[in-house]
């Protein structure tokens, strides 16, 4: 007995089968539609004259433009100081967490994970008050206050990032280099690290963007005036009477002049260092 092989179902007469190219056009006219639907209803719900009083108040912004030049170079201090603490730290720790001592990769393990752990605002904290009453010393400068509260939350990221980096790192250029008489720790040091270096390139940019964020935590261990960064000088502008959130925009805009360079370098650097992988 043979049986024959079940046929598809025929279309309706007149009707054809829509093209896999003409579905996707369909969907994507749909797509664009929803989005122009919910940008126009956006722009009715929005009472523009608020915005412009509350958001936007061009007076409020020029305010604050004799403050903005000092906050922002304050801004970019406190991140290369704690961005130089963190690697010097991170690079340490690192190298330990990969140490054939146990002991130090105890040590660094549990910092890593404790400060991980933590928010970097109870570190500033620490840092501010906590530390100068434990050990009775005294931290006036505030520079290096934002330096090892932030970098010491930073080296614990750098650490494991600088571990993936140094284990990326391909076994046959360490036996290449053992093997033309180079130690260990030469070996670590001349080939290792900067072959680990050039691999984290990106994400230690990110990092960089991370710590320029985390700066507007320095305000909680006081700043003088002439101390004061982006974030504290938005906060001193939404106390005045008028303006409204203005100095929320205005600071916003600050903090992208800083970050969307550092985020192009960055995707410069991974474009960079893959192709470098690929030749």
């Amino acid at each position: 007995m043979t049986t024959t092989a079940p046929t598809s179902l025929a279309l309706p007469p007149g009707q054809r089968r829509m093209s896999p190219r003409r579905r996707a056009r369909i969907i994507r006219v749909v797509q664009y539609a929803v989005l122009v639907a919910a940008v126009g209803a956006v722009a009715l719900l929005t009472d523009w004259s608020r915005v412009s009083d509350q958001l936007f108040n061009p007076q409020a912004a020029a305010d604050m433009l004799p403050d903005l030049p000092r906050a922002f170079w304050n801004t970019i201090r406190y991140t290369l100081g704690a961005f130089t603490v963190g690697l010097s730290v991170g690079t340490l720790l690192a190298l330990m967490k990969l140490s054939t001592v146990r002991v130090y990769r105890w040590i660094a393990t549990i910092y890593i994970e404790f400060f991980r752990g933590i928010p970097a605002l109870l570190v500033v904290l620490s840092v501010a008050y906590a530390i100068p009453i434990a050990y009775g010393v005294r931290i006036d400068s505030l520079f290096t206050k934002a330096s090892i509260a932030l970098g010491a939350v930073s080296a614990a990221y750098i650490a494991e990032t600088l571990r993936a980096g140094i284990e990326a790192v391909p076994r046959g250029q360490v036996e290449a280099a053992r093997s033309l008489g180079m130690s260990h720790a030469r070996t670590l040091i001349e080939v290792v690290v900067p072959q680990a270096f050039r691999i984290v390139l990106p994400p230690m940019t990110n990092e960089v963007i991370l710590l320029t964020k985390d700066t507007s935590l320095v305000f909680l261990a006081g700043l003088l005036v002439s101390e004061y960064d982006l974030t504290k000088i938005g906060r001193e502008a939404l106390n005045t009477a008028t303006g409204g959130l203005t100095a929320l925009w205005v600071i916003g805009a600050c903090y992208l002049l800083i970050t969307l360079p550092l985020g192009q370098l960055a995707r410069w650097l991974e474009r960079r260092t893959g192709t470098k992988g690929r030749s």
